[in-house]
């Protein structure tokens, strides 16, 4: 506890701060900087004189120190001497009504008839200032002060005021003191209309000596006023509090050192390899790692990494290369201060990585921005206070590349990184990645690459191909035992022995006829001994066999599992159904109570976040799934099961097989994991490959992906100016993946003649056009340009072989477009590669037409595809500015696009914005008071947790914290935007330097 002498010393010195910065003017009521010193000491001895010859104040409850008792007239003219003059002057006796103007008054109102509310805003310096609530402009008391009953004269307080006036109320109700009773403090919920009725009352039940006593000691708008302003004094306020500025500022300094290791390229490595020892703290605080692994410090210590050059790593599943390639992403943001890219295979995996780097980027006070699905700007904000960390998908990825170089803003990614690497030797997917990769090596020089992996083989042409190192080790946290399975003989692989496995026991088991005929392959046994203590993934070839197996394992298991958190997989059920409209999948409402359900990509995005979470948390024990799973979403098994080596009909290829297994063994919590390959016997001469051959090699298939490959390509180089002619292009195409590989994957054209082929091909379309240049010239330097056409192909991102007949159709459709539905756009925006797979039902359309809503569902039903096909697809084309005829396309699709992205009603899409929330949990937090990602922002996790069934601890941070980073990005881009509004343009006539005026109001 202070002492008095203690107190007084500060009282005194707020006095003084606030003598020396605020003061107010009697003609506008606001607080403007204030007189000099010996100015102040005469109106304050002034005020100390008037306030001796005047009657005492009411006296306060005494728990409360009236730290603006004896120091209100700061000034002559002062805000509590207005109050109290328009008091003495203005009011009627209390025992006559509420506060009312005078007819004297009311002439000088600008607005006479008006009844206006106001606020008590607390200001930096604990001094009030009175706003209107429908005026910015700051309040005339002595003009525009017209205040009737029931109006708030604290609506709209800060938060940490609410909350200490809350808890003032209740410890006042708890104690019943009846002084805290009688000095009647207001609150931010307290009106004045409040009071009246409150009196008035007391009025009626009290005999005229207690009416007496009552109204000496009924307190004026000055003491309501000086009460609130002693709770806006003590109110906290964090937002602003010395221990975070102190916090900010030790952080600060901290990345100017690192800043300052990182150029000088010192062995010293500082307090976290490089970065601030804040860094250290968090990855303890959100992800549990308090000590890397050897090879991890081994990686990040590299010379060629504090040289800047490109690095390829590889590990095994489960090593923990994402740790380091985050580390490095860290050093990029806080010390070099350059933004980062990462590239990552799948939305699924893109929205994770959002949710758990943004209590990073809120903490270290950078920006972390999701490009995935209908998510992502072209081109990026451009910012200058904080930078800014872009995790997309390869296909947003590339778009995001192809807009900074056309704005000329490649040079700001100082680092991509690039997960999966070897998917660039995956069809047209794998075709993107190379060409987006290939542009930034050719673009800028100043940026770094870092490609990691757990399954390369070609590694050298790779390391050509990037210019890159390259590091690898065989370190697994959790030893992997492999296991194949052929009749009741179970294997362990060993490359050692002469066949590649060696026996490792029977499959100890007791069938009955009935169960061996429909399980042949003794999975409920393989399941069972596993299963519910432990989770077990089952890879089956098909989507229909994950359904068919899913159930049978069911019909065997015992009743017993029925009861294994049976109360949590009820509620669960409830929730799938939910999500699913009331309409429940039979194969899960039959597995789901023994903790069995499937994953394929047949379920919608809400339907597979709902398994995978119920899975992560043990409700679910028991996934029968497909290879997508193998790359997507990190679900570790104790046991994975391949129910057959095929992909569909295609035999497994040896990367494939690694990824698969690689899912088996949860880091930290087993000590082992299995894999268990089931074989018949017509493929065991085809095991020893599998199992123990090299891994394939990565290939190029930009020669092979025509025309979203090497077309695409070629028209993107001239539509961005990369090159401007044949010559650019082949030179170009030299330093590609494809430019590298050529002579062995083409060996019957030369790369100059691949490269003049597709550009022709190109012309014949419509998409490139030759400029008129003399006879003499040679082919190779005629200089080429994009069209209309072209450049509308290029932005919408489509497949070249389709965008003639698309352009024909749409200009067709623009004939008798029909608006009594999203129904016709759909129709006219449904990718051609996909026509096949829609079987429309045109009886449901006939029944549907007039009550066709956005729901997925319906529309799904009616074109005859998947819901997920639906959700993926329909947004997926595009209709750019570029051609103008079109506009119309434009303002009905951009409508269309957002509809179809999120599917739910209107008020669930700013939920929908956060990462990693989907209907179901969306119509969760809404029907729980969370309404607006504001309102996310600021939620506690503790009560998301009681408040949201099947919400885990860890979800419930990352929302919390992907909706604070959504908010701090948009506020972000405003004041962006802003300071460019206000900025003169360069080439601006007779453009001056901003008055210092401006710079402040920017500041």
């Amino acid at each position: 506890m202070e002492g008095s002498g203690s107190g007084i010393r500060r009282r005194v010195s707020i006095r003084k701060r606030r003598r020396r910065s605020l003061g107010e003017t009697a003609a506008t009521g606001r607080l403007e900087p204030g007189e000099d010193d010996d100015d102040d000491e005469e109106e304050a001895t002034e005020g100390r004189r008037r306030r001796s010859e005047s009657p005492e104040p009411p006296e306060y409850d005494g728990s409360e120190e009236d730290m603006f008792g004896g120091y209100d007239s700061f000034t002559e003219n002062s805000f509590l001497t207005h109050v109290d003059d328009l008091e003495q002057k203005y009011m009627q006796p209390l025992d006559r009504g509420i506060i009312t103007t005078q007819p004297a008054f009311e002439k000088l109102c600008s607005r006479s008839t008006e009844t206006r509310e106001f606020d008590i805003i607390a200001t930096n310096s604990n001094l009030v200032e009175v706003k209107t609530l429908d005026s910015p402009e700051t309040l005339n008391l002595q003009e525009n002060m017209t205040i009737k009953p029931g109006d708030d004269l604290l609506d709209d307080v800060p938060c940490s005021q609410a909350l200490y006036f809350e808890e003032t109320k209740n410890s006042s109700s708890d104690s019943n003191c009846q002084s805290a009773k009688e000095s009647y403090p207001l609150y931010s919920y307290q009106t004045l209309n409040d009071i009246s009725m409150e009196q008035t009352q007391q009025k009626k039940n009290s005999s005229p000596k207690s009416t007496e006593s009552d109204m000496n000691r009924r307190r004026s708008l000055k003491d309501h006023l000086k009460s609130a302003m002693t709770g806006n004094a003590k109110a906290q306020t964090p937002k602003f509090s010395k221990r975070n500025q102190l916090k900010e500022a030790i952080l600060s300094e901290e990345i100017n050192v690192a800043k300052k290791t990182i150029e000088s390229s010192s062995d010293d490595l500082g307090p976290f390899y490089s970065l601030p020892s804040k860094v250290r703290d968090l990855f303890v605080q959100f992800k549990g790692i308090k000590k890397l692994y050897d090879w991890q410090h081994t990686c990040l210590t590299l010379t060629c990494l504090q040289q800047r050059k490109n690095l390829i790593y590889s590990l095994p599943t489960s090593g923990g290369k994402t740790l380091v390639a985050e580390i490095l992403m860290l050093q990029e943001l806080l010390c070099r201060q350059k933004n980062v890219l990462m590239i990552l295979p799948y939305v699924a995996i893109v929205q994770e990585k959002i949710s758990s780097l943004s209590s990073f980027g809120l903490e270290l006070g950078f920006l972390v921005e999701e490009y995935a699905g209908s998510k992502g700007r072209f081109p990026p904000i451009k910012r200058r206070g904080k930078k800014s960390l872009y995790i997309a998908t390869i296909e947003k990825g590339h778009g995001l590349v192809n807009s900074l170089i056309e704005d000329g803003r490649i040079n700001e990614l100082g680092l991509v990184v690039i997960d999966e690497l070897h998917m660039i030797g995956e069809g047209s997917r794998g075709a993107v990645l190379e060409i987006t990769l290939a542009k930034i090596l050719y673009m800028s020089k100043t940026t770094q690459i870092i490609g990691m992996s757990a399954t390369l083989n070609n590694v050298e042409e790779l390391q050509e191909f990037l210019k890159a190192e390259y590091y690898t080790s065989k370190f697994r946290p959790v030893e992997l035992k492999e296991y194949l399975k052929i009749n009741d003989t179970i294997f362990e692989v060993d490359i050692k022995s002469e066949k590649g496995y060696t026996f490792s026991r029977l499959l100890n088991c007791k069938y009955s006829d009935n169960l061996k005929k429909m399980d042949p392959d003794h999975l409920v046994a393989l399941v069972t001994e596993v299963i519910p203590s432990y989770s077990c993934l089952v890879f089956c070839p098909t989507k229909k066999n994950c359904e068919n197996v899913a159930d049978m394992i069911c019909k065997f298991l015992n009743k017993d599992y029925l009861k294994h958190r049976e109360k949590e997989k009820c509620d669960f059920l409830k929730n799938l159904k939910n999500i699913s409209n009331g309409s429940l999948c039979p194969v899960l409402k039959r597995t789901v109570p023994f903790g069995v359900a499937y994953h394929h990509s047949g379920l919608t995005n809400d339907e597979r976040k709902i398994l995978e979470e119920a899975y992560a948390t043990g409700v679910l024990c028991l996934l029968t799934c497909t290879s997508t799973l193998a790359a997507g979403v990190n679900l570790p098994a104790r046991r994975v099961i391949l129910r057959a080596p095929y992909i569909a009909t295609q035999f497994l290829k040896r990367n494939q097989y690694q990824q698969m297994i690689g899912r088996a063994g949860r880091a930290g919590m087993d000590t082992v994991g299995e894999s268990i390959l089931i074989l018949q016997e017509k493929d065991k001469h085809l095991v020893l490959d599998l199992v123990n051959s090299p891994l394939e090699n990565c290939y190029s298939h930009l020669g092979q992906e025509v025309t979203k490959g090497i077309e695409s390509l070629l028209l993107s180089l001239i539509g961005l100016k990369i090159a401007k002619n044949l010559e650019d292009i082949y030179h170009f195409m030299c330093g590609t993946f494809f430019g590298i590989q050529q002579k062995s994957l083409s060996k019957e054209k030369s790369l100059w003649e691949i490269s003049r082929k597709a550009l022709e091909n190109l012309i014949e379309k419509g998409l490139l056009q030759k400029k008129n240049i003399s006879k003499n010239a040679e082919e190779s330097q005629c200089d080429i340009h994009i069209t209309k056409l072209g450049q509308a192909s290029l932005k919408g991102t489509l497949d070249l072989a389709y965008c003639g007949i698309l352009y024909k159709d749409l200009k067709k459709g623009l004939e008798g477009l029909v608006l009594e539905s999203y129904l016709h756009l759909i129709y006219l925006t449904t990718p051609y590669d996909m026509v096949s797979q829609c079987r429309p039902d045109w009886m449901l359309y006939l029944r549907q037409l007039n009550h066709l809503s956005s729901a997925e569902q319906k529309v799904a039903a009616i074109v005859g595809v998947s819901e997920s096909f639906i959700i993926k697809k329909a947004s997926g084309q595009a209709i750019k500015k570029e051609l103008e005829e079109f506009w119309v396309y434009r303002a009905l699709l951009t409508e269309l696009t957002k509809k179809l992205s999120y599917c739910v009603r209107a008020d669930l899409v700013p939920l929908m914005e956060v990462t990693g929330i989907l209907q179901s949990r969306a119509k969760q937090l809404y029907n729980a008071g969370y309404k607006t990602v504001a309102h996310l922002a600021n939620a506690d996790p503790e009560v998301l947790i009681r408040t949201i069934n099947h919400l885990s601890r860890r979800q419930a941070k990352q929302i919390v914290s992907s909706a604070k980073m959504l908010i701090n990005e948009k506020a972000e881009a405003l004041q962006e935007e802003m300071e460019d509004l206000l900025r003169p343009p360069p080439d601006a006539l007779g453009t001056m330097a901003p008055s210092t005026k401006n710079h402040e109001f920017i500041q």
